[in-house]
């Protein structure tokens, strides 16, 4: 850890001159391209990796399905291992394949960093490039929490809204600063908005005024609602509602969707706007430099354990760099 803790020594320096200013981080990651061809792999079934909010979501949804009289999930039924099939390269087997889109494809690491609202960074984490960025945003919140401070409000792109992220950033009393979303939805039919949640009675109201009941909680956290497929049958919305078979419409709400809205009311507040609007000036900006001027577009190293360190030399240099350049005075000229 030799190089974290030269990391954290910058950092603390930076914190004695009282230039770190932590209470709104700034949170994203990015692609660097492993030293690894990207033809040379093999095909392998692997376990996916567990998320970190993992055991409460069993234990609050356990504890909602009691709460609607059924059954909680036996343990087996979150133990039984679901699998993936993922491609290995055999030159750089801890890198991850990476698909952009059609022309970028390629094994690559991802960096999650942080910084703070003067584009310190604050902490990072290296993962196989194939990691979605939502299952890293808790533990470096959390280690930033250990390390450095507590902040008042974190922002990260659309990446992040998730139920599990806004769950835990509200549950530990910060602000998600998060922005708008598309509704998912296909061409011609109408948008889960337009059905409306009745929290008293937990069910959805249709635009036509009928009912979606609940039915269940699945293994996964989302309750499930469906509507009278008797009622459907003879709607005049029918067809821009659901393509059912049966005529029934099914509508899902997670069990921490309540902390998405929430997060969607904070959205419109001139506070979050505002802190919203630096990310671009402070995350996205750490990671240009880095690209362009500190060599992590691509890198000669492998193996995670390598790549860490160069992780943590390289924005420990930039923040020395930034804190060189705001100190410097200039000498009295004779």
């Amino acid at each position: 850890d030799l190089f974290e803790q030269i990391f954290y020594r910058i950092l603390k320096e930076i914190t004695d001159k009282d230039l770190l200013s932590a209470d709104h981080v700034f949170i994203d990651s990015t692609h660097v391209k492993a030293s690894a061809n990207k033809r040379k792999f093999e095909k392998k079934v692997v376990r996916k990796e567990a998320r970190a909010y993992e055991a409460k979501l069993q234990d609050e949804l356990n504890q909602d399905r009691i709460d609607h009289g059924k059954k909680p999930f036996p343990p087996e039924k979150f133990e039984k291992e679901e699998m993936k099939e993922i491609k290995e390269s055999t030159t750089d087997p801890e890198s991850g394949y990476y698909v952009k889109d059609e022309r970028t494809k390629q094994f690559a690491y991802s960096f999650h960093a942080a910084t703070d609202r003067n584009g310190f960074v604050l902490g990072t984490i290296v993962t196989p490039g194939n990691t979605h960025d939502s299952h890293m945003l808790q533990p470096l919140v959390e280690s930033i929490m250990d390390k450095v401070m507590k902040p008042i409000a974190v922002a990260a792109d659309a990446a992040y809204k998730t139920p599990a992220i806004c769950n835990f950033l509200i549950e530990n009393g910060i602000t998600p600063a998060l922005p708008y979303t598309r509704p998912k939805t296909k061409e011609g039919f109408m948008r889960k908005h337009e059905y409306v949640y009745d929290e008293h009675f937990d069910c959805y109201i249709c635009p036509q005024g009928e009912t979606l009941a609940y039915t269940t909680t699945t293994k996964e956290g989302y309750r499930q609602y469906k509507s009278d497929p008797l009622k459907c049958a003879h709607c005049p919305l029918l067809e821009q509602c659901t393509q059912s078979q049966n005529h029934q419409k099914l509508i899902q709400r997670h069990i921490w969707e309540g902390y998405v809205e929430e997060a969607d009311h904070l959205r419109h507040t001139k506070e979050v706007k505002e802190i919203y609007a630096r990310r671009k000036e402070t995350i996205e900006r750490v990671f240009a430099d880095a690209k362009e001027k500190h060599g992590m577009r691509w890198t000669t190293l492998r193996g995670i354990k390598k790549m860490s360190m160069q992780a943590m030399l390289t924005f420990a240099a930039m923040n020395l760099k930034k804190l060189a350049n705001w100190t410097w005075v200039s000498p009295e000229l004779a």
